[in-house]
């Protein structure tokens, strides 16, 4: 059965505001959310860690990742839209980097860090000094990684239920209880001149009233909306470039891609979850 059923109008192009075809491009489309399935979500779900690992995807086991991911099918949510048997479009959950530190997944995420966040020695040293604790509160890895066109607006649901499931969790005695959450995303860099020519990758979601304009200057975007809640409530937030990334050239088609490291207390989860539903609430019918 599934979690929840979402009903959401998306649309095929860019929204344009007062346009007498606005209505005519829209394509109703329900969203159910389901718990993995272990039977099903192999493929796909291994799919979508090599993409959100991009080029290092080899560095980080995405076989044992998925297996490892599908083996606590009580924790975590999917996103679907044909029904429990169909592939997951988006996958959230949280793994415990210390109940699992001998699983190879878990080892090279670790070491990945690690290496990545020697680039700011205080985050490093938190990260180290989570990473060797022995005390009962552990650091969770924050899984989270869905399709280029999966709006935005159903990662706020996935957020409040994997809140929910980590209490639930505890309440049980299962070992969730974290002190700090790790979650890396991807990004990637645009020029001045691709982002003064309106070069944006994904489509950005509607704004609500009052939130900031993007600027138009080249830089690091991500291709995760919500990390702008996700880096308010972070101790730490690095971006890095990949490992094995292959050198963009001068006219290429493309984007030059890298990936982003935050570090976010615990106790920040349920403000998280609150700014993710104010800052993309579901659009009304």
């Amino acid at each position: 059965m599934p979690k929840r059923k979402q009903e959401k109008s998306r649309e095929d192009e860019e929204e344009e505001e007062g346009s007498e075809t606005d209505t005519q491009n829209r394509i109703q489309v329900d969203f159910e959310f389901f718990d993995p399935n272990p039977d099903i979500d192999f493929v796909a779900l291994k799919r979508l860690i090599t993409q959100l690992f991009q080029s290092d995807a080899d560095l980080l086991k995405p076989h044992d990742l998925a297996e490892l991911i599908l083996s606590q099918p009580l924790v975590g949510t999917t996103v679907k839209t044909d029904g429990r048997e169909s592939d997951p479009y988006a996958f959230l959950t949280v793994l415990n980097m210390h109940i699992h530190k001998d699983n190879p997944a878990i080892k090279a995420i670790a070491q990945y860090a690690l290496s990545k966040s020697t680039a700011d020695p205080s985050l490093h040293n938190t990260l180290r000094s989570i990473l060797e604790s022995e005390t009962s509160s552990h650091l969770g890895f924050i899984f989270s990684e869905r399709l280029v066109n999966m709006p935005v607006e159903v990662i706020p649901h996935m957020y409040r239920m994997l809140a929910d499931e980590i209490q639930w969790a505890c309440d049980d005695s299962e070992p969730y209880h974290f002190s700090h959450f790790l979650v890396l995303s991807r990004t990637y860099t645009l020029s001045d001149e691709e982002a003064e020519a309106g070069l944006s990758f994904p489509q950005q979601p509607k704004r609500r009233k009052g939130a900031p304009t993007p600027s138009n200057a080249g830089g690091i975007f991500t291709f995760h909306h919500e990390d702008q809640c996700i880096q308010q409530v972070a101790s730490h937030s690095l971006n890095y470039s990949l490992s094995n990334a292959l050198p963009r050239e001068n006219e290429s088609f493309g984007l030059e891609q890298g990936g982003r490291l935050m570090l976010f207390p615990a106790v920040e989860l349920p403000q998280l979850v609150l700014n993710l539903m104010a800052t993309f609430p579901q659009p009304s019918q």
